[in-house]
């Protein structure tokens, strides 16, 4: 599965930057995560991540690792993500980030992702797959902004409000 977007954050891009780098914050955002937390043995950069994920009829908490590489602050970095859900599967794959400053309070995220998948979810077919990758996608910005939101007053208000 490939998959090549970009969102709007509305806030500068130290700021986007600072909570890309913030656990809790991706925690928050992240659809059905339970926790990140810092890899034991203390690998520097690399996190476990649980998640309860649904696709299609197969639903199972993932377990697995998140590695942040090719670090090129406050612009870009690589995560690596690899995980397994039991007899539901594994997924496995990476996902550069850039960010690019749109303007003193905005900044565009781009993104490209890959990842491929095994056992009972390959079964679920690549169009339920990729249908629910884009809607995990989407469910994390839409989270994450509002984390932005509530984090930065001011930040991007939405047309109507104040």
């Amino acid at each position: 599965m490939q998959m090549t977007s970009e969102q709007m954050l509305p806030v500068s891009q130290v700021v986007a930057w600072e909570a890309l780098n913030d656990t809790a914050m991706l925690k928050a955002a992240i659809p059905g995560c339970e926790s990140i937390t810092p890899a034991e043995g203390g690998e520097k950069e690399t996190y476990d991540l649980v998640m309860v994920a649904a696709i299609g009829p197969v639903k199972a908490k993932f377990k697995g690792k998140l590695n942040v590489g090719d670090l090129d602050p406050p612009n870009a970095y690589t995560l690596r993500f690899e995980g397994s859900g039991g007899a539901a599967g594994f997924g496995k794959g990476s996902a550069s980030v850039k960010l690019e400053s749109v303007g003193a309070n905005e900044t565009k995220l781009v993104y490209d992702a890959s990842a491929q998948v095994g056992g009972k979810i390959a079964q679920v077919g690549s169009r339920l797959i990729d249908m629910a990758a884009k809607k995990i996608a989407n469910k994390f910005f839409e989270n994450f902004t509002e984390q932005l939101r509530n984090r930065e007053p001011g930040a991007g208000a939405k047309d109507g409000d104040g």
